[in-house]
């Protein structure tokens, strides 16, 4: 009798020590994800898609953009992986594109048809869906600030031109003296446009062809997932060389300019913004992963590679996944683009073959 009890003892005991094991295992696997996921972050920006071509790119200049980028961007990961929000890596990321001449925003914002600069900007929150965006504003420093503060203190999503900065100067923004604003680059530019115009005007040829075709130019965006699981999305512009009559386009529209969902993906645009609002581009690629179970790469070819050219427009987008997946899609000729993932690995890229 005593043998048998200690038979049955012994293999209680053994079988427990296994549970146990088992137990330990699993939680430790557990731990381990779990450690593995909050780890998890990462970012990605873009300067603007278009006829970007290696033959009008001096050494010089590629090496300019490529700091600038790689500035822009550590900013944002140094956010993210100290354990700050997406809503900042995102909002500083932009600020220091913004300040830059290199790209069409803040600083280096094109010039419109009367010679002045008109500047665009959203954000949004993925964990909330709460955004926010400013349109025709002409003396705000960081539009990129100015629509994360119409997100966050106020109960509107969109302010534009005078009241957009009389809601400024109540936070206490600076009002910027136009000619902060102004690059010789870009006034160059407007004058050869007009130029183009007029010429083409005598001619006969299509407002479309002159105004259009030989006026658009990018944006600035970044998307970025935080260690929280939280996804966010910015865009900023001057918009549209030689524009007119207060013309909008899609970087401060949410759904087409910019777009972030903690259940998809976070999104911002560069391109034709006129095609991109009809496309809605940035709520579309979302779209298609939340309904047809797309990954964000397929999502993203489907809506640039195929919607957007069908209907005759171009550019392209930047966007990053719950999962922390990266797309950088577009179809035009070029788009200055970098990423980096949790481990710190930086991408950078211009052209399209690359």
């Amino acid at each position: 009798m005593v043998k048998i009890l200690t038979y049955f003892i012994a293999i209680f005991l053994l079988f427990g020590c296994k549970n146990e094991e088992k137990s330990t295992s699993e939680r430790k696997k557990i731990s381990e994800n779990a450690t593995q996921k909050e780890e998890n972050f990462g970012i990605v920006i873009h300067g603007g898609a278009g006829t970007i071509l290696k033959e009008n790119m001096s050494d010089s200049l590629k090496a300019a953009y490529k700091a600038k980028l790689k500035e822009a961007i550590s900013v944002g990961y140094e956010i993210l992986k100290n354990g700050g929000t997406s809503l900042d890596a995102v909002t500083q990321t932009i600020n220091v594109m913004e300040d830059s001449p290199l790209f069409n925003a803040g600083k280096g914002a094109v010039f419109t048809h009367e010679g002045s600069n008109e500047l665009d900007a959203s954000i949004m929150d993925g964990a909330t869906l709460n955004a926010g965006a400013v349109a025709g504003v002409k003396h705000i420093k960081n539009p990129i600030d100015l629509a994360r503060d119409v997100m966050q203190n106020s109960e509107h999503v969109m302010l534009y031109g005078a009241g957009a900065e009389e809601f400024a100067k109540g936070l206490g923004y600076k009002m910027m003296d136009t000619s902060y604003f102004y690059t010789q680059n870009r006034y160059k530019s407007l004058q050869r446009v007009l130029e183009r115009e007029k010429a083409q005007n005598e001619k006969k040829i299509s407002f479309e062809d002159s105004y259009i075709k030989n006026s658009k130019f990018g944006t600035v965006g970044c998307a970025a997932l935080d260690k929280h699981g939280n996804l966010a999305a910015g865009t900023s512009t001057g918009g549209m060389t030689n524009k007119r009559w207060n013309r909008i386009g899609d970087a401060p529209i949410i759904g087409a300019g910019t777009y972030a969902n903690n259940a998809t993906c976070a999104v911002s645009s560069t391109g034709w913004g006129e095609y991109f609002i009809r496309s809605v581009v940035a709520y579309d690629i979302s779209a298609l992963m939340e309904y047809k179970g797309m990954t964000l790469q397929e999502a993203a070819y489907e809506v640039i590679q195929k919607k957007v050219p069908a209907l005759g427009g171009d550019g392209g987008i930047v966007a990053i996944d719950k999962d922390g997946n990266v797309a950088m899609e577009f179809n035009t000729a070029g788009m200055y683009r970098a990423t980096m993932n949790s481990e710190g690995e930086l991408v950078f890229k211009i052209y399209k073959e690359e």
